[in-house]
């Protein structure tokens, strides 16, 4: 029973030892002496409370001492709880410090919640990056496609980070250069002859205002001839002139169709009155016969009148058509 009572005591005992070691970081508290970092015991222990690490603190703080720069413990405990990096503006202080970049820590703070990484910017501010455009394609004067792809050499602008564009702005902007600067080519032997005078001419529009970066240098590194373009929009136009000119003769052949049935149509209406109006005439002599109007002999003469008249239509006809008239009969 004893044994189980030490036991539980000296378990109390080690827990007890662990908070007061984990509220109160006397290891950080004696290496804060030892580095020359003003930070108190209580600021320490009210750092756990506020939920803040102290070591974080601590490491910033000796790494600013070590490199010169006078940094405050509340402004660095004021930035984690922001939602910063600490240790990478700390980190991009020292960095700008010692390649002679003015950068202060509220201008760093504000890039690190700006979302962008202060200790990339400035190190892209020393060295510079090379980012590699998609290839570009884009007609000369004379119709020809050139296909090109350029270099750009960035550097970090540590003033325009905070609401500048990116890459992405930089890299549409060089596009667009390289298609109006090919475009405006009365000939795509111009730019293959000369493919540095696309670099000039682009990097002359300033196509980094506004953005978070500078641009140093862009190499054209290759070229490439595309397709005739001009003479493919010919071909389509001639193609698309062909289609119009068959429809419209379509059209006009089906129109001229229409008015062929329209007469023939016609015909056979004029035709059917006539044999409507020939049907008549029997009965019309009948009547007249009836009537005394027309007298037997007056039909006689009618009669001799018809064959004269056929006699002579026989006569007047050419051969063949007799021949055709006669097959018919």
């Amino acid at each position: 029973m004893d044994i189980g009572i030490y036991f539980i005591i000296i378990v109390l005992a080690v827990i007890l030892l662990w908070m007061v070691l984990y509220f109160i970081p006397l290891n950080l508290w004696f290496q804060c002496i030892l580095t020359d970092v003003r930070i108190s015991l209580l600021q320490l222990i009210f750092m756990r409370w506020r939920k803040v690490p102290p070591s974080v603190i601590v490491n910033a703080m000796i790494n600013s001492k070590k490199a010169g720069l006078n940094l405050n413990a509340d402004q660095l405990e004021a930035h984690y709880l922001a939602g910063g990096h600490v240790q990478k503006v700390v980190n991009a202080l020292i960095s700008a410090d010692k390649a002679n970049i003015p950068l202060d820590f509220k201008a760093a703070t504000a890039i690190d919640l700006a979302g962008r990484d202060v200790f990339e910017a400035v190190q892209m501010s020393v060295n510079p990056r090379v980012i590699n455009t998609p290839p570009v394609a884009a007609v000369a004067k004379d119709g020809i496609q050139l296909i090109a792809k350029a270099r750009v050499t960035l550097r970090a602008n540590i003033k325009q980070l905070v609401g500048g564009a990116g890459e992405d702005t930089i890299l549409a902007r060089v596009g667009e250069g390289i298609v109006s600067t090919i475009g405006s080519s009365s000939s795509h032997k111009d730019v293959l002859e000369n493919p540095d005078s696309i670099s000039k001419v682009v990097l002359n529009k300033g196509l980094d205002s506004g953005t978070a970066f500078e641009i140093l240098s862009i190499d054209i590194a290759d070229v490439d001839v595309g397709k005739n373009i001009g003479a493919q929009l010919q071909m389509d136009q001639a193609n698309a002139d062909k289609n119009i000119a068959q429809a419209q003769a379509e059209k006009r052949r089906a129109m001229a169709v229409a008015l062929e049935q329209e007469n023939k149509a016609k015909a056979q209406e004029a035709r059917a009155k006539v044999i409507e109006a020939e049907a008549e005439v029997p009965k019309a002599m009948a009547d007249a016969f009836r009537n005394g109007r027309l007298g037997v002999m007056d039909y006689y003469r009618m009669k001799n009148i018809e064959a004269d008249t056929a006699m002579r239509d026989q006569i007047a006809r050419p051969a063949g058509a007799a021949e055709k008239t006669d097959i018919k009969k």
